[in-house]
């Protein structure tokens, strides 16, 4: 996939945000194996209806098409049915946007059943309302004959009802594995020296490779966004004091998260909801870091997991400093708030051994609240 990405400068959008935006849309490029050959910018506070940036900005974006070759055109936004047609007539390449994309890197990473069935609903959720903007042959109606009645039924009707069908029998499929897990997690909850451990953070801020680094258990590892999209789940034992920590993985957060793909993955989410401890993974080494944390705090917020205990790993720290010795002595809670913070790094090895203490800590301390309960 050869590509042209296109960003929208608006009044609420500063060029900070702009650059951040599309710095994050060139890396889910990447993440499908994609190259981008050119950007294009337009200031435009409300979108074309036909075209989103307009015929001038189309022409160019047609003659910068031609001229790297690219066939594909990738807008930083959302985009309606005919926009898409209208754009992709004229410059005579594949259009996608923002959800488009992230749906792509999603049905490829999708590894479970779960996880397949919730892109497959996230993808069927995205594609009904483009149905009705389709034009052409696509909604063409099929005529009467011998074995049909009146003027027939429009070929989009016959898709909205296969489309909201096969949407009603995923649902019904997702709420049974969500009774198994339920079921899983109530097991869990009745078993009093387990840590029950969450983590956390943007994608990419690497998650697995801590999880793999505590536990020294292999799972996937890329570095790039959505590398992993199901939940993983493995634990640290504490032979000394007779405990173990359940540490789950959840999947990558994003800013501005498409609302078919955070309704369809709130089920990876629900792991939260029983965790004791939430570590939040944080690329400390990623100049925007800042901006990914608070998102992933917001979405916290929607979910009701925020008052929660929270500890702070900003990991990647060598990618800033050539030893530990540079970050021992430093008071890092000035970055991040009140909460515990731990600075790591999961390549290096170091501080683990502190996240371990850390654990075994609350692991302790859980032991002492359900004793006192």
């Amino acid at each position: 996939m050869r590509c042209i990405l296109v960003g929208i400068k608006t009044k609420e959008k500063k060029d900070k945000e702009l650059k951040q935006s599309l710095s994050e849309l060139e890396g889910l490029v990447e993440a499908v194996e994609g190259v981008t050959l050119g950007k294009l910018y337009q200031k435009k506070d409300i979108p074309d209806p036909s075209t989103f940036i307009g015929k001038g900005k189309i022409k160019q974006l047609k003659e910068l098409v031609e001229g790297t070759k690219a066939d594909t055109v990738v807008f930083d936004a959302d985009l309606t049915p005919v926009q898409i047609t209208n754009i992709e007539n004229m410059t005579q390449a594949e259009v996608l946007d923002r959800t488009d994309l992230i749906l792509q890197i999603f049905s490829q990473r999708a590894k479970t059943k779960q996880a397949k069935l919730q892109v497959e609903l996230a993808t069927l959720q995205h594609e009904l309302p483009r149905i009705y903007g389709q034009k052409g042959k696509s909604l063409s109606r099929i005529g009467g004959g011998m074995k049909t009645k009146g003027a027939g039924e429009k070929i989009g009707e016959i898709k909205v009802r296969t489309i909201k069908d096969r949407i009603s029998k995923i649902k019904k499929e997702l709420e049974k594995i969500k009774k198994q897990r339920y079921q899983q997690r109530k097991w869990r909850n009745k078993v009093q020296n387990i840590l029950k451990v969450s983590l956390v953070g943007y994608t990419n801020a690497g998650k697995s490779t801590l999880l793999k680094k505590l536990t020294k258990r292999d799972t996937f590892i890329s570095d790039q966004l959505f590398a992993t999209l199901d939940t993983k789940t493995s634990y640290i034992s504490f032979p000394d004091i007779g405990k173990k920590a359940l540490i789950t993985d959840t999947v990558g957060f994003v800013k501005n998260m498409p609302k078919e793909l955070m309704d369809a993955f709130m089920a990876t989410l629900e792991e939260l909801e029983d965790a004791d401890l939430i570590l939040h993974v944080i690329d400390i080494s990623d100049e925007n870091w800042f901006e990914k944390m608070k998102a992933v705090e917001d979405i916290l917020k929607k979910i009701n997991v925020s008052d929660k205990p929270v500890v702070v790993v900003l990991n990647k720290i060598d990618k800033l400093v050539p030893s530990p010795e540079y970050i021992e002595e430093a008071d890092h809670t000035v970055l991040t708030g009140e909460r515990e913070t731990l600075v790591i790094s999961t390549e290096k090895g170091w501080n683990i051994d502190k996240l371990h203490n850390i654990l075994r800590r609350y692991a302790l301390k859980k032991d002492i609240v359900s004793i006192g309960g």
